[in-house]
């Protein structure tokens, strides 16, 4: 049965990263990464009653915000590969996403890649990782069990492990995304991103908070994996025994230790919407803004046709986290009834 349970508590990790290192990412990222485009829509912009600003990392390499942080730790690790203390290989565990984005990254630079994923995840993001290079190595879905077989995988390899979204390195990458918008649009009221075990938020909200100290940073999930929410507002982090049921693959992870620490500084609200509200916000963004995002993306496009992100003329800014969509499970696609929540 699933659960959602306490994780043991401690003192925060001492690595957290800070915004000066969200810099330094992007200064090594410049040229490796896409500098993804912030779309504008009118008849979004109507419909919400906001301005909107759309930074689109469903355009990224690897179709996904996670190549950032993954490429950014690789980059780290393939100084001490340089320097002759470590060998080239590299272990994660994923969804598909981070997966797919440490793999193109690993294959770039020359790096053997292992990559453990839970049997659920789908096949779209599986190939993708796959036509990248990588190892696949399947597991049961939940957390613990992915975990068991990387700490398996890399005491059999010697593997260095670039964690999907609890690590320092990963965490000051994905802030980029956040840099590069407010650079381009600096006047935001909110910010918001999806969440799942949190790094991306955590990355941008120590962005805005150097950047746009006035700017409020939310985070949205989905009701049905709402461990965030749940663990935000409680003040103890909560995590699932398994893998939660929604829609939205790339958000079923527990929040990790480094993103509910900044979280706790740099946050202002976690909220949570419907899967039947996350279907209907993929249909608006490729109705409004032709854009097909995967259900992660949409997360926080629901709460804002909620009206839960800012007050009417607000200038908002969403990042579109994903592309990665399987078609074949696409409700107003495939012709399958969303059904009711």
């Amino acid at each position: 049965m699933l659960r959602l349970a306490a994780v043991a508590a401690g003192s925060p990790p001492a690595d957290l990263p800070d915004f000066p290192q969200v810099v330094a990412a992007a200064g090594r990222l410049q040229g490796r990464v896409v500098c993804t485009p912030v779309i504008r829509s009118d008849r979004l912009d109507e419909r919400c009653d906001r301005k909107v600003f759309l930074k689109c990392e469903n355009l990224q390499h690897a179709g996904a915000f996670k190549y950032r942080g993954a490429t950014h730790a690789l980059l780290a690790l393939e100084d001490e590969a340089v320097a002759g203390r470590r060998a080239r290989v590299v272990a994660t565990h994923s969804s598909g996403n981070h997966g797919a984005a440490l793999a193109r990254a690993a294959r770039l630079l020359g790096w053997r890649c292992l990559v453990v994923t839970p049997r659920d995840a789908s096949p779209v993001k599986l190939a993708a990782i796959l036509a990248e290079g990588a190892e696949l190595h399947r597991c049961e879905p939940g957390l613990a069990p992915r975990e068991a077989m990387l700490a398996t995988l890399v005491q059999e390899t010697g593997a260095a492990v670039v964690h999907p979204f609890d690590d320092s390195r990963v965490i000051a990458g994905q802030g980029t995304a956040a840099l590069e918008l407010l650079a381009e649009q600096p006047q935001l009221d909110v910010f918001a991103a999806p969440v799942g075990g949190g790094g991306l938020l955590a990355g941008c909200a120590l962005a805005v908070r150097s950047m746009a100290p006035g700017c409020r940073v939310i985070g949205v999930e989905p009701a049905a994996a709402d461990d965030a929410a749940q663990s935000f507002h409680g003040g103890q982090r909560l995590g699932w025994s398994g893998s939660p049921p929604t829609i939205a693959d790339g958000l079923r992870g527990s929040i990790g230790a480094r993103p509910f620490a900044i979280f706790g500084a740099a946050v202002d609200d976690v909220l949570t919407v419907s899967e039947s509200a996350i279907i209907a916000a993929m249909r608006v963004l490729l109705e409004d803004v032709r854009l097909l995002i995967e259900p992660s993306s949409a997360v926080p496009i629901a709460a804002l046709l909620e009206g839960r992100l800012g007050a009417p003329g607000d200038a908002v800014g969403i990042v579109l986290s994903g592309g990665n969509v399987d078609l074949s499970v696409c409700p107003f696609l495939s012709g399958r009834s969303p059904g009711n929540d």
